[in-house]
């Protein structure tokens, strides 16, 4: 039966309840439940408001809501059309089977394993969904797991090439397949289907209107916009002072730099070893005035050893384990995490964040092992304070960020900018900065990087970044790795976060523990621009300069994403209708007016680029011009990486140069 009640509608079969509504113009929420459609917004905002309008039309009911239309049939089938009358979107029926486009399968303590079906159609391209180093730029033909771990963010939204976007409203874990026969949204233990259509006949309207439900994020401190230094550990006070002090003394700017894991005593007490990191409240001031902010890294882990745990555990503040042992991961030892879900384990960690790090002067963090990583990945044995793994793990970086974003707002700070290794729908409101995790340090990472950027773009995060040079391996003695270090250093200077790590090999390795960490973690190789020799420390040098001339041009464009939600980094079909840029990867926006063209093949010393369309293009090496629409291949020493001013544009060829 399909009925309209108020502005929704309702659809009831035998064991299911669909009903849909509008979420804000031009957006409409659809919930499946077996019983009552439960309250689950999860990380969502709430709708603005808009006029929508039901119908009847032949023989259908039709919600109209600003540019998305939605039609039901008498037999509950739904479809999603534009203004324009195109189909956006329509559930897979197949009658002769009698099996319908919802499944719900009952299981244990309430919850369902739930599946949506929508028709495929031959030609529609997708893009999103978070960040994932698999080598795919259109996702059609994928099948992706929707969980979280290192190197994998699961956010599930996607942008079509049909002209909407699809928010996938569930932290469950699960799976999508975008298949050439249906496209099947999973979840194995939930309460209910959830996901929302959004309509938009540009890519920056429905990243728009994505974000008015997810929230834009805040405003880029524009003191972030330069180089970010770090390797794996600098492992004392005098050791990162002294690379700070060797910047100044080189006259190379410095935006930030980075106190990483393992300066604390144990996990779990979230506060420097004073053995080794004396007087940080002297050492933050030292690089305050050094024009350098400090990035403090946190890990979310808490040792039995730990000052914190027995109080944390007792208060339920802990991730526990739903059968066996309670440790979660073994890292120096058999450790869990703090629970984030629970707010009064956010409050908790918060206090002691900020009475050993923020009353120091410490106002940016590095929140690593944000998924969290745990071992094996069985997220049905994880409970968390608000439910088990398998139906809210995914939420775990969103409330781990929140813990941050809600001290520091209290606490009075304005410029909120703290780096991340996971994310979920909604974390870009947290300030937070994503990072792609433990990837490898060769060039076929640095290709497969590019793709990854671009769907975090697409996926509503604007602020990214990845380990210049990858962060497994790398021989800064190497020829070859040094090769591979500088192409990712030019890419790197046209992502939205300038940022060098990586855990370098190392020489002259101990044969007996050093004196730190009991033998554990030795601090890497050096990761200083420096640190590969002169011909690689000229090139790096000057896109450190080149990146410090666009600064203007850069915080313009972090205004916009927050202001808009449009990307800094953004895929060409972003802004060019052509079907050739669905196809694409090498090639993105650096805002509007610059097209960056990355070198990702080892040796290659020019490459081909396309030019779009409709405009005339300048290539910023030799100041030539040329009219889009085609292809050319152009020059790329090593010293250099292709790229091309759309013409009319502010910026000069000077800036580059």
């Amino acid at each position: 039966m399909v009925k309209k009640v108020g502005q929704k509608i309702m659809i009831l079969n035998e064991g299911e309840h669909v009903q849909i509504e509008p979420y804000g113009s031009h957006i409409v929420r659809v919930r499946v439940s077996a019983g009552e459609i439960r309250n689950l917004d999860w990380t969502l905002l709430e709708p603005e408001t808009s006029q929508p309008e039901i119908i009847t039309e032949k023989g259908e009911t039709v919600l109209v809501n600003g540019d998305l239309l939605v039609r039901v049939t008498q037999e509950g089938q739904i479809s999603y059309w534009n203004k324009h009358g195109k189909l956006l979107l329509s559930e897979l029926w197949r009658k002769e089977r009698d099996i319908g486009a919802r499944m719900i399968r009952g299981k244990q303590g309430g919850l369902f394993h739930l599946e949506q079906h929508f028709r495929s159609v031959e030609g529609e391209h997708f893009y999103g969904l978070g960040q994932e180093a698999h080598d795919l730029f259109d996702l059609k033909g994928a099948a992706l797991d929707l969980c979280q771990q290192n190197t994998k963010s699961t956010i599930p939204f996607v942008i079509s090439s049909r002209g909407y976007g699809f928010v996938w409203n569930n932290p469950a874990i699960g799976r999508v397949e975008f298949g050439t026969s249906e496209t099947r949204w999973v979840a194995e233990a939930v309460a209910q289907i959830d996901y929302l259509v959004i309509a938009g006949d540009r890519p920056g309207e429905i990243e728009n209107r994505y974000c008015r439900l997810t929230g834009f994020a805040p405003k880029f401190p524009e003191w972030a916009a330069g180089l970010w230094q770090s390797k794996l550990r600098y492992e004392t006070q005098e050791e990162l002072l002294g690379v700070a002090r060797e910047y100044q003394k080189r006259e190379i700017p410095l935006s930030m730099i980075v106190c990483d894991y393992f300066h604390w005593p144990q996990q779990g007490e979230w506060k420097f070893d004073r053995t080794y990191w004396p007087d940080a409240a002297a050492m933050v001031k030292e690089l305050e005035e050094m024009g350098v902010h400090l990035l403090v890294s946190i890990w979310p882990t808490v040792d039995p050893r730990s000052e914190n745990y027995l109080e944390m555990r007792e208060q339920n503040m802990l991730i526990r384990a739903e059968r066996g042992p309670g440790a979660l991961v073994y890292c120096r030892g058999p450790e869990t995490y703090y629970d984030p879900t629970n707010p009064e384990a956010r409050k908790f960690v918060w206090e002691r964040v900020k009475e050993n790090y923020y009353s120091l002067g410490i106002r940016n963090f590095w929140l690593d092992e944000a998924e969290p990583e745990i071992g094996p990945y069985d997220y049905d044995n994880l409970r968390y304070w608000i439910g088990n793994g398998m139906e809210v793990s995914s939420l775990y970086p969103f409330y781990y960020a929140k813990t941050f974003y809600d001290g520091q707002k209290e606490s009075g700070q304005d410029e909120i900018i703290n780096l991340i290794r996971c994310a979920f729908l909604g974390s870009q409101r947290f300030g937070v900065v994503l990072w792609s995790g433990d990837i490898c340090a060769d060039f076929d990472s640095l290709r497969r990087q590019i793709k990854t950027g671009l769907h975090v773009a697409v996926s509503g995060i604007p602020w990214w970044t990845t380990d210049i040079g990858g962060f497994h391996g790398g021989d800064p003695d190497s020829k070859g790795y040094r090769e591979c270090m500088i192409r990712w250093f030019q890419f790197g200077a046209f992502c939205p976060v300038f940022r060098m790590h990586g855990f370098r090999e190392k020489k002259d390795r101990p044969k007996s523990p050093p004196v730190t960490l009991d033998g554990f973690c030795y601090s890497g190789g050096p990761n200083e621009i420096w640190s590969y020799g002169e011909e690689a420390y000229e090139i790096m040098k000057h896109y450190v300069e080149i990146r410090e001339r666009l600064r203007p041009y850069i915080c313009r464009q972090f205004e916009l994403a927050s202001k808009e939600g449009i990307p800094v980094m953004r895929p060409l079909f972003f802004d060019f209708t052509e079907e050739i840029c669905y196809e694409i990867f090498d090639q993105y926006l650096f805002g509007p007016d610059i097209m960056v063209c990355p070198v990702y093949e080892k040796g290659r010393r020019e490459r081909r680029v396309y030019l779009p369309s409709g405009h005339t293009w300048i290539d910023t090496a030799v100041g030539k011009e040329y009219q889009g629409g085609c292809w050319i291949t152009v020059e790329a020493p090593l010293e250099r990486i292709p790229l091309f001013l759309r013409k009319g544009t502010d910026l000069a060829v000077e800036l580059f140069c």
